[in-house]
């Protein structure tokens, strides 16, 4: 029995339709993870089914009761345990929950069961939050319309790590942010496209040479990209320590992050190969 991922949302049909397919649709119809999304409006306890209404204080927007998600939650939870699983992990999407990362993503998917809540309008009555949620997680520095694109995406890159989704497990721990560093780049046929070539390094059939070039890349372009991981790299010990070499320009640096990166055009930027780490 492989994990399972619910989705209390007001556009179940939308959620589950993109649950069902692809990759995740493909493991779920082979036993490999377990998806089910939930209409909160069946829970409610009004004539209209009314699902929100005006927050007090003033404002505006719309609020979510709290009464028809607390009772889609019970729900959820009594379907779980006549499973015989554990109790669900449950997370609100919200704006100001924590930031989502790859490391969200590793420990969510040690779940066996995992129940992601979708705000909607203006938010959710914080009394159900308090009541309910184990965690709250933001997928970033913006505002959605709902959480229904946010609960994907967590669902997505939690469902990918179970066992059986890909076809091989070095299908994800070679990916960006993985090890802290972007992933280096990817070619495919032909050898030549507009008059670009492959690195011919990727051609040689020297395993050990393509997996050291590909190191290189990956840390030549997070530290290009995304200085932020470059320093936690580092931080972590992701090599020997040896001082940085001064920076690029800013054009130097524009200039470098729109060419494909090939052996020898880091200008001598690129500090030495980081020691492998013990698993």
């Amino acid at each position: 029995m492989g994990m399972r991922v619910d989705i209390a949302t007001l556009f179940p049909e939308m959620c589950q339709r993109v649950l069902d397919e692809s990759i995740l649709g493909r493991a779920a119809r082979r036993g490999h993870i377990e998806t089910h999304c939930h209409q909160i409006r069946d829970y409610t306890l009004n004539r209209q089914k009314q699902t929100d209404d005006y927050p007090y204080g003033g404002g505006c927007g719309m609020v979510l009761y709290a009464q028809p998600i607390a009772d889609c939650i019970r729900e959820i939870r009594r379907q779980v345990e006549q499973q015989g699983r554990p109790a669900p992990h449950i997370v609100f999407m919200t704006a100001g929950g924590q930031r989502y990362t790859e490391e969200h993503a590793r420990r969510l998917a040690q779940y066996d069961s995992l129940l992601l809540v979708c705000g909607h309008y203006e938010g959710i009555d914080e009394r159900v939050i308090e009541a309910f949620a184990d965690e709250e997680i933001s997928i970033g520095d913006y505002i959605l319309t709902g959480g229904e694109l946010a609960s994907l995406v967590v669902a997505d890159s939690v469902l990918r790590l179970q066992p059986g989704v890909l076809a091989e497990q070095k299908g994800y721990e070679e990916e960006s942010y993985w090890n802290g560093l972007l992933e280096y780049p990817q070619y495919t046929r032909p050898e030549v496209w507009e008059g670009r070539a492959v690195p011919p390094i990727l051609l040689s059939g020297n395993h050990k040479a393509v997996d050291d070039w590909r190191a290189e890349q990956s840390r030549q372009r997070t530290r290009q990209r995304r200085p932020d991981l470059w320093e936690a790299y580092l931080a972590a010990g992701g090599w020997d320590g040896t001082p940085l070499p001064k920076k690029p320009s800013r054009r130097r640096r524009k200039k470098l992050a729109e060419e494909p990166l090939l052996p020898g055009t880091d200008g001598g930027q690129t500090p030495p190969d980081a020691p492998q780490k013990e698993e």
